[in-house]
């Protein structure tokens, strides 16, 4: 079985941010989001691995959550 596409809602919940966080995070640091007609999609292992490599981390001036 596939794993399931995530909504920004759901991701959001995942990781404990907000939804602005995630559509932020999109734009200025890379985080892997797939655009499905005007939605976007996320695969939980995908975001998982992007974290853990640091894709999430602040710096200065940066939006937290």
């Amino acid at each position: 079985m596939s794993e399931p596409w995530l909504s920004a809602d759901n991701i959001a919940a995942h990781l404990g941010i907000t939804k602005d966080t995630v559509y932020a995070w999109i734009a200025d640091k890379g985080m892997p989001a797939h655009k499905i007609g005007r939605l976007w999609k996320f695969q939980v292992s995908e975001v998982d691995e992007w974290v853990r490599g640091g894709g999430a981390a602040t710096q200065d001036g940066a939006r937290g959550a």
